[in-house]
């Protein structure tokens, strides 16, 4: 007995998702998440809205909101998964998307989609590493010129002359 031919790899890049209103029925973190592993697997957009619970025109107004770039990639790259939209000729994989506000990146995180023999499996919280690192460079190099600021003031004070009284006291 043959075994069926394994499918190739699918990868959809981990992404952070859009910015939106807590709710208990919106768009959570967790819901995006299961919408792009979805579509990924079914490559309908209808079908992924209704596996979250969520209407198809609201997955589409929530892709044209602000900060969704990531979001967009991650939708694209699950349509190429699915084999429904092939990549732009002379594209690389999918780029990695960072945030305009740093503090925001520094403390969200990422959703990575996990796929196996081409069935959405589930989604994985990850820890931005990279914006967090590049947070704590940016302390770094603030306590450094800090550091430096302060030697400059103290030398360019006069030195202070201290006078032993023979009690023992400090004058």
């Amino acid at each position: 007995m043959t075994r069926p031919a394994p499918l190739p790899y699918a990868r959809v890049p981990p992404f952070t998702p859009v910015p939106t209103r807590p709710r208990a029925d919106g768009w959570t973190p967790l819901r995006q998440a299961e919408f792009i592993g979805m579509l990924a697997q079914t490559g309908s957009v209808s079908k992924a809205a209704a596996f979250v619970g969520m209407a198809r025109e609201t997955a589409y107004r929530l892709r044209a909101k602000p900060g969704a770039d990531s979001f967009i990639a991650a939708w694209d790259a699950a349509l190429r998964v699915a084999g429904v939209r092939r990549a732009p000729p002379g594209t690389a994989r999918p780029r990695k998307v960072t945030q305009a506000e740093p503090w925001r990146a520094m403390i969200g995180t990422r959703w990575r989609v996990v796929i196996r023999s081409g069935r959405y499996c589930g989604s994985v919280q990850e820890a931005h590493n990279s914006a967090v690192l590049a947070h704590l460079r940016q302390i770094d190099r603030a306590a450094r010129e800090g550091r430096a600021e302060l030697r400059r003031a103290l030398r360019s004070q006069p030195a202070k002359t201290v006078f032993r009284v023979p009690g023992g006291s400090v004058r």
